[in-house]
């Protein structure tokens, strides 16, 4: 059985296709559950953020489960094989391995560094354990990725400065416009983009911050912690017309700022509107960045900006892949001992087995012991064959993988009869 991944994200297909495979969190259970019933799927987890939507499965044939994936997609985003296929990639084994922790450690994130993958990461694996798709092979899997995540946030530097889409979002408004000081910013949204968009506004300085969120308790609790002001989505169009600038990152799937809500809106068409969407799928129509004075950036714009400030965590990247790379062998150290854990286990089983036959057979001239003596003559025993294979055993997980290993495990079976 292999380990696959295969997704899309925002290096291998536009924004538009990205968004119509993205999968609302409270879908992604029924996703992965039901991909794990597929007759090619062993396990899986689907990780989908705003940056990427990508699958892990424990493979029982590789191009079937390949294909049970992409069908998947094609469900989720209503396309073709032709239309998703060329936007597609898939990586197995040593590599898919690779990839995830990649991604667990923010080198494959539109803001290198980013932090708010790791936590994503967990949220995706837990959401597949309690789904029961993720089992023995993915939940080490997973379990590795995470600490390598945190180990590249804590031992390199890749972390520092801008480190999240929420964070360079208001970076990049900043660099735009110039300071906030005295300007209306309208948050969308009080979800974790939302929230990292209010937080870091609220650091920076300056901004008049307004939180707009279907739920009005947690609109209102955000607000608090930024010392902002709560606006009801009942009352969206007025704090539309008062922004001088507007973030919106909700989970809505549909559009929340509509191209007649702007437009009705805004009283001074020649006071600029400076509007980011960092929505997947877009929370802000297209339609609106032809209205007059508005300024539309969307999650490609962004990405285009982060990428133009990168240098300063750069440096720190080649650091980080060197964690990678350790950590990557170290999984495939234990996968593969783990692999040789059931051989060892029946080879103990067997030998156990021999024991308790010779004890029986002996059982007339063991019978006038008491308990405790029974029980030393048990102890001894077990420890003279444990003692025995102490050595095989080792051998046989250190050297699972190697064509030495394959020999010791082929001659264990047909010594102790083990099939």
């Amino acid at each position: 059985m292999s380990i696959l991944v295969v997704g899309v994200n925002h290096r291998s297909g536009p924004l538009q296709l990205l968004e119509r495979v993205t999968i609302a969190p409270e879908q992604l259970g029924k996703a992965v559950a039901g991909l794990a019933q597929r007759d090619n799927v062993r396990e899986a987890v689907v990780l989908s953020t705003c940056n990427r939507t990508e699958v892990y499965v424990v493979a029982e044939l590789f191009h079937g489960a390949y294909g049970d994936v992409r069908d998947l997609l094609c469900e989720l985003g209503d396309l073709s094989v032709e239309e998703l296929t060329p936007h597609l990639y898939s990586q197995h084994d040593t590599s898919a391995v690779t990839h995830l922790f990649e991604v667990a450690a923010g080198l494959d994130s539109a803001v290198l560094g980013e932090s708010e993958i790791l936590g994503q990461v967990r949220s995706a694996w837990e959401t597949a354990q309690r789904e029961g798709a993720a089992r023995t092979r993915l939940n080490q899997l997973f379990r590795s990725a995470l600490s390598t995540g945190k180990r590249a946030r804590s031992e390199t530097g890749i972390a520092r400065g801008t480190a999240s889409i929420s964070h360079a979002a208001v970076e990049m408004i900043t660099d735009m416009i110039g300071d906030l000081t005295g300007k209306r910013v309208l948050v969308v949204g009080a979800g974790s983009m939302g929230e990292g968009v209010a937080v870091a506004l609220h650091r920076a300085g300056g901004a008049d911050i307004l939180v707009a969120n279907r739920s009005a308790d947690r609109g209102a609790t955000l607000a608090e912690r930024v010392n902002g002001v709560a606006v009801g989505f009942e009352r969206l169009a007025e704090a539309v017309g008062a922004a001088d600038v507007i973030v919106a990152g909700t989970g809505a799937e549909h559009a929340v700022l509509t191209r007649e809500i702007v437009d009705g809106a805004r009283r001074d068409t020649s006071r600029p509107l400076h509007i980011v969407d960092i929505g997947v799928p877009r929370n802000v129509d297209p339609g609106v960045a032809e209205l007059r004075g508005v300024t539309l950036s969307n999650l490609d714009d962004l990405r285009d900006w982060a990428d133009r400030g990168l240098s300063h965590r750069a440096s720190e990247a080649e650091r980080v892949r060197t964690i990678v790379a350790e950590e990557v062998e170290n999984y495939l150290v234990d996968s593969t001992a783990r692999q040789a854990a059931p051989l060892v286990a029946s080879m103990h089983e067997a030998a156990d087995r021999v024991r308790a036959r010779e004890l029986e057979r002996f059982a007339s001239r063991l019978g006038q012991l008491d308990d405790q003596q029974r029980a030393s003559v048990e102890s001894l025993t077990r420890a003279i064959v444990a003692k025995l294979l102490h050595e095989p055993s080792v051998r046989l997980k250190s050297q699972a993988g190697t064509p030495q290993g394959e020999r010791n495990a082929a001659a264990v079976r047909d010594l102790f009869d083990l099939g």
